[in-house]
């Protein structure tokens, strides 16, 4: 398939900018999809790709073998970067927050960073975040994922010295809006240090991240 039909790969990227280019998956087809990853790969040895479709994962896997895959979050890399020996906390509020806390972490990992995991410690059983504080604090930034009227972020950046990237999630009841209530409440946040991203965007978190810590 060729690939300038449907994109314009900007296989200069991260030269400019410091971050590659991504292929946001959702919305391509499966040909799409797999043409993209395969051009990406070959001009720059390196290919990432995020959202890619739940009914489409197993036929991308099987095409490219040798690439990492993240399944919950349909993320995929293929090829690897230098590894800085930085560090990044990923927080996430809760087990329904997993999906974009992994792509989060994938994509931190895939930009040659360590992400440090705290899961499952939202403020409705906050004792459970002071076990992982020590090694949240040791990172040079925190990326916290919560859904609900997420306020875990404000706890957190009143806890940790680390500039905090919040990411509100579509998980919650009516009243949550698809993640609208927990993106007003952070953005409202009294806690200093906070830099807030979209509705659910892992991806978007850990390229501020690296932006952050690979200066």
């Amino acid at each position: 398939m060729d690939t300038s039909a449907v994109a314009r790969l900007d296989a200069s990227r991260r030269d400019r900018t410091g971050i590659p280019e991504a292929i946001f998956a959702e919305g391509k087809s499966l040909e799409q999809n797999l043409a993209l990853i395969g051009a990406l790969y070959a001009r720059t040895g390196f290919a990432l790709a995020t959202r890619i479709p739940a009914d489409q994962r197993a036929a991308v896997a099987a095409a490219y073998p040798d690439a990492a895959f993240e399944p919950l979050s349909g993320a995929l890399r293929r090829g690897s970067l230098p590894r800085t020996g930085e560090r990044v906390a990923v927080v996430c509020a809760g087990t329904s927050d997993l999906p974009v806390a992994e792509e989060a972490a994938f994509v931190v990992d895939a930009l040659g960073h360590d992400a440090v995991r705290a899961t499952d410690v939202g403020v409705a059983g906050i004792h459970r975040l002071f076990d992982a504080l020590g090694d949240i604090a040791a990172c040079r930034a925190v990326i916290v994922i919560a859904g609900m009227e997420g306020a875990l972020p404000s706890v957190v950046a009143g806890l940790v010295r680390a500039p905090v990237i919040a990411v509100p999630t579509s998980v919650g009841y009516g009243a949550a809006f698809d993640g609208i209530a927990a993106l007003l409440g952070m953005l409202t946040s009294c806690a200093p240090g906070i830099g807030v991203v979209n509705i659910d965007n892992g991806f978007g978190a850990a390229a501020l991240a690296h932006k952050i810590v690979a200066r």
